[in-house]
């Protein structure tokens, strides 16, 4: 359990990671595109837990955790 909560948040940080632009039209603008930002990667991250717990062997689970994990450390 403790695996998949560390693989969910390895998966959204690595979504999240999408450069922000510099200035902003004003704070209502910027909440409503993050907003939107999040339920595009909710719907997209449990599409991807979807295929990942469910079609790839344990190698390549381990294999592309390890990935992950190495952008971050």
């Amino acid at each position: 359990m403790l695996r998949n909560n560390l693989i969910t948040s390895v998966l959204q940080n690595l979504l999240f990671c999408i450069p922000k632009a510099a200035v902003l039209h004003g704070k209502s603008v910027g909440f409503a595109l993050q907003k939107s930002r999040f339920r595009n990667v909710k719907a997209q991250l449990s599409l991807f837990k979807r295929i990942i717990f469910t079609e790839l062997s344990r190698k390549a689970r381990t294999f592309l955790l390890g990935a992950c994990l190495k952008e971050y450390l």
